[in-house]
């Protein structure tokens, strides 16, 4: 009989199964990036998965998630199969988005994931207003929303905080503040570099969070949350946290020192948490590997799946240009119709 306080019955195993398949999921990444298995822009979450992962899980399943072009992480926490994110990454028409936006456009409105947003701060408006028709109607939803430190540098920015908080809205404002906007340093861009201090501005609860730390971040996330859904209005957490690879894989990362990095890397969200839970005799060496391979055997599926998955067929390349009405096909207008 396993000890009472085992891995199998630590509160923190499901936190460090998740941050454990992110740090997977991307590392793979990288090898079938390097591979030209996958093309375009990537985004890596690795260092960063105690934000996605304690944010998540304050959330309710029928709350929203908004999300960044870093978003992996935040799709897999969410329940986004790993099978169609890789799919969506491959560029094949098993992906959540039918492999037409690639790394930086997960979506999956049955997880009600609402992207994966390419621009900068371009999923803010989208999660007011997400959370403006929450409150019309009267539903009891958090709707989260992930954005960096340089976002908040974008007037959209301002002026999505500013309405959130004029008309007290359900959201959660997150941000990863991870030190640098793409390569320029966060003090090179901002007079104010305490990022909670200047939310707070806008009269609505703000504070900063050791992004590091998934227990913090978790504790944070289920107080703000539940502030949120008692009608206090909107909560911004300032996340700080670092990212461990450059800003995208095209990116040459020479904009900081090995050394600053290094002495980040030392505060690893998943290290640290193997640490704690070994201490406490919640998790074991042998109880690490068996968690360990059972996340790289869902990801060798997922890629497997990808890989067999059929790419778009040709006649269908002119389909969603316009909406489809009905998936009869009843009111379908294809844009090759429509072109005078």
């Amino acid at each position: 009989m396993a000890p009472k306080n085992s891995a199998r019955t630590s509160p923190h195993r499901e936190l460090l199964h998740q941050m454990l398949r992110i740090r997977r999921f991307e590392e793979r990444c990288v090898e079938l990036y390097s591979d030209e298995k996958i093309r375009g822009f990537m985004h890596l979450y690795i260092g960063e998965e105690a934000v996605a992962v304690g944010i998540c899980a304050a959330l309710a399943p029928d709350d929203a998630i908004v999300s960044t072009y870093r978003e992996h992480g935040h799709a897999l926490v969410r329940g986004v199969p790993a099978t169609v994110i890789m799919a969506e990454m491959y560029g094949r028409v098993a992906g959540c988005s039918r492999g037409r936006g690639g790394s930086m456009h997960i979506f999956d409105a049955e997880h009600r994931f609402y992207g994966g947003n390419a621009i900068v701060g371009g999923g803010l408006p989208l999660a007011v207003g997400l959370a403006l028709a929450d409150k019309m109607q009267g539903r009891s939803r958090v709707t989260a929303c992930f954005f960096g430190d340089g976002a908040m540098a974008e007037g959209e920015f301002h002026e999505c905080v500013n309405l959130a908080a004029l008309w007290r809205l359900p959201v959660l404002f997150a941000c990863e503040n991870n030190l640098y906007a793409m390569g320029t340093a966060l003090a090179k861009s901002h007079a104010e570099t305490d990022l909670a201090l200047r939310a707070a501005s806008y009269d609505l609860v703000a504070w900063p969070v050791d992004g590091m730390d998934v227990l913090a971040v978790a504790e944070a996330a289920a107080r703000a949350a539940e502030s949120i859904r008692a009608g206090s209005g909107p909560h911004f957490l300032e996340l700080r946290t670092y990212r461990f690879r450059a800003h995208s894989m095209y990116d040459p990362d020479r904009y900081r020192t090995k050394a600053e990095i290094e002495q980040w890397k030392k505060r690893d969200p998943i290290d640290s948490l193997v640490a704690r839970m070994k201490e406490a005799n919640e998790i074991s060496d042998d109880d690490l590997a068996v968690m360990d391979k059972d996340i790289c055997v869902e990801i060798d599926q997922a890629i497997a799946f990808a890989e067999q998955a059929p790419l778009e067929a040709t006649e269908d390349l002119t389909r969603f240009v316009y909406s489809e009405t009905s998936p009869t096909g009843a009111g379908h207008v294809k844009s090759a119709e429509a072109a005078p």
